[in-house]
């Protein structure tokens, strides 16, 4: 490797994806996490989980064993499968900044920062801005899953680069607005409490990011977001594996 690729990797954005919203960021100096919690259901699979307690207790455990600590943790919402408060101790520093929603304080406790939508916050160079996320009124809905106001996606700001995680969202009209985007995180599976793979294609070509990867998948195929996705425009999308990282330059 070459000395100039070995700057250009240590100068990368690393974006690792878990089940379901879960993703680790990584810079040279920083580590991110967006909704870190660990379901077991999630990695029955996964070679590399380690759990620390089982059923009855509440169920401890990390993806991987080695996962660094946190400088800030964000939180969309307050369901168990986007904010445990067991996993995020486990992630959590002394200093580590934790910013969620109102309703995430029953579960991770009062010394967080809660944020609402349009607020942004800064922290050790690193923007971070709260936007809606929400499901829509359809007439196939039993029920609305996720109310306007309750939940959160987030814009960050980090080393000249944007990343939009959209939390558990359908397509909605503020996606319009987001602005410049380097790489989206969208949820693509349907079944009430996201858009589903239609509606993330849609909502990919309203942001125009460079990059998609597909999050909160369900049983939606990620190769064929992709391959509609990458027929109408040039925005790429990288369907990650679990585990698996996308380098962000």
């Amino acid at each position: 490797m070459s000395s100039t690729s070995r700057k250009d990797f240590v100068m990368a954005i690393n974006i690792k994806w878990f089940p379901p919203s879960w993703f680790q960021i990584k810079t040279k100096d920083k580590i991110l996490y967006i909704d870190p919690a660990y379901l077991k259901t999630n990695f029955t699979n996964y070679p590399k989980k380690i759990e620390f307690s089982t059923w009855p207790d509440p169920i401890d455990g990390l993806p991987e064993k080695d996962l660094e600590r946190a400088d800030i943790i964000l939180v969309t919402h307050h369901h168990k499968d986007h904010c445990k408060s067991v996993t995020v101790k486990r992630l959590r520093k002394q200093d580590t900044t934790v910013i969620a929603t109102k309703r995430c304080v029953k579960e991770l406790g009062k010394n967080i920062t809660v944020i609402e939508a349009e607020k942004e916050v800064e922290i050790n160079k690193v923007r971070i801005k709260a936007v809606e996320a929400y499901n829509k009124e359809k007439n196939n809905k039993t029920k609305v899953s996720h109310k306007k106001g309750i939940g959160l996606g987030y814009i960050i700001s980090i080393e000249g680069k944007s990343i939009y995680h959209a939390g558990d969202t359908d397509l909605i009209q503020e996606m319009e607005d987001i602005g410049k985007i380097n790489v989206a995180l969208l949820p693509i599976g349907g079944r009430d409490f996201t858009m589903n793979l239609t509606e993330a294609v849609q909502a990919t070509i309203t942001i125009k990011p460079q990059v998609v990867i597909p999050m909160h998948r369900f049983d939606a195929d990620p190769q064929e977001f992709k391959k509609q996705v990458e027929s109408i425009s040039d925005i790429k999308v990288e369907p990650l594996k679990i585990g698996e990282i996308y380098h962000l330059r």
